[in-house]
């Protein structure tokens, strides 16, 4: 028997079982524990209506969806679902697929977290890995529930595994290796402040084990952290003591030999990425040599959404970068687009200081299109600078850049800001933008 297998089973049989959330992760869940479990009762709790469901699982939805958890004896908590109140007030286990899984297969999993960057390094960390041959598998946050992937795992199984606060938030376990990219202003509408969703991200190390790996960026290092147990090591791409460090192109390790990084021959966009490169560098140089992973790199192709060209339409080249939802991603889209002439930017205002964003983009040429209601509020931090215009949506923004955008010049949708309210995700948003420009 799959250990997974048996562990969840011991886990659950005979337990009072609620799933607290219907999505992807939620589905995930119900079918592993139908499939090998015996719990005393499963119930599936909801804010929306559920259907489809066999008669002796008991259904909770509407509003008042949280107010019996106390009644169960376990409870797997999507990463969607923010809790009326903290585990400590309640008498049950609050628990996740991604707590349970990282109990049975922590040794062999590779964490990936950070504001920004996540999924293209999980993604190109696992496509090195696949493509030298290593039994790999890709889940988390990147949309592969873990328990998708639970069944099939041997002891050589590599676990490549994105991480998001919400996924981290009430973690009491940690990868055996660990990567921290970044930190920077997100999801302050759950978590209030930047404090509370450090903490939640800081889950990825904090309890890792003895001779465990932890990379992170050299801003966030902690500064007492000559008394952990793990090794670590920092990164950046602006500090050059750092241990790993990445700058024109060219990885600096402190006890390996520098790494040049083939600029002319990958896809991946933006000077940003070297960064993206460099930490898959360092992690996958534990499971293959250099000249696999350049081969590998080169074969990489970027995610969508993140700096995706679309199309050229009237002279005028488009990029999605609908992933963006921070200044600093904002910034980098100027950087990497190459001559680009105008940028969208906008989208639920989630509370965040635009300001850096606002002044670089106010000493630019390019024409920032703002629209909906975070990008109201930069139009207006701009004092009605020349190059600032406000649209209500992304369809007349579209409409505007396509008129304003010089033949020859690019044009980038980056912006800056959280979709929800106004699209599904960062995903619908994007492909409407490509729609729209397609349909120039």
């Amino acid at each position: 028997m799959n250990k997974f297998v048996e562990y969840i089973k011991n886990y659950t049989d005979g337990k009072k079982i609620c799933i607290l959330g219907f999505g992807c992760e939620g589905k995930s869940t119900y079918n592993i524990l139908t499939k090998y479990c015996s719990p005393s009762g499963i119930a599936v709790a909801d804010i929306n209506k559920i259907d489809g469901l066999p008669e002796n699982v008991k259904i909770i939805s509407g509003e008042d969806y949280q107010k019996s958890l106390d009644n169960f004896d376990i409870v797997f908590k999507s990463p969607g679902i923010v809790l009326e109140k903290q585990p400590s007030e309640l008498k049950c286990l609050i628990t996740s697929e991604t707590q349970v899984f990282f109990e049975v297969y922590r040794e062999q999993i590779i964490g990936i977290t950070g504001t920004k960057g996540k999924s293209t390094v999980t993604s190109l960390i696992y496509h090195i890995l696949k493509e030298n041959g290593r039994d790999c598998r890709l889940a988390g946050n990147i949309g592969i529930p873990v328990f998708d992937i639970a069944e099939n795992i041997t002891e050589n199984t590599v676990v490549v595994c994105e991480l998001s606060c919400h996924q981290l938030e009430y973690m009491t376990v940690s990868p055996s290796t660990a990567v921290f990219l970044n930190l920077f202003e997100e999801h302050l509408d759950h978590y209030g402040n930047m404090e509370r969703y450090y903490n939640a991200k800081k889950n990825i190390y904090l309890h890792q084990k003895q001779h465990d790996c932890l990379l992170i960026n050299s801003d966030i290092l902690p500064e007492n952290h000559d008394s952990f147990p793990q090794y670590i090591y920092d990164i950046s791409d602006k500090n050059p003591n750092a241990e790993i460090f990445v700058q024109g192109g060219i990885v600096r390790q402190a006890y390996h030999e520098d790494y040049t990084i083939p600029v002319d021959k990958i896809k991946l966009l933006g000077v940003h990425n070297h960064y993206n490169i460099a930490v898959a560098y360092f992690i996958t140089s534990f499971y293959v040599e250099r000249e696999e992973f350049e081969k590998a790199l080169c074969t990489f192709s970027p995610l969508a959404h993140r700096l995706e060209f679309v199309t050229e339409k009237n002279g005028v080249k488009y990029y999605d970068d609908s992933i963006s939802t921070a200044c600093a991603t904002a910034i980098e889209a100027v950087k990497s687009v190459p001559n680009i002439k105008t940028i969208l930017v906008g989208g639920m205002d989630r509370g965040i200081d635009y300001t850096t964003l606002v002044d670089f983009l106010m000493t630019s040429d390019i024409n920032v299109i703002c629209m909906e209601t975070s990008g109201k509020r930069i139009f207006e931090m701009s004092e009605n600078a020349e190059n600032f215009r406000y649209v209500p949506h992304l369809e007349e923004a579209v409409k505007l850049a396509s008129e304003i955008t010089p033949t020859g010049a690019s044009c980038v949708m980056s912006p800056a800001s959280a979709s929800y309210g106004i699209f599904k995700n960062f995903e619908e948003r994007g492909d409407r933008f490509k729609e729209l420009v397609n349909s120039l």
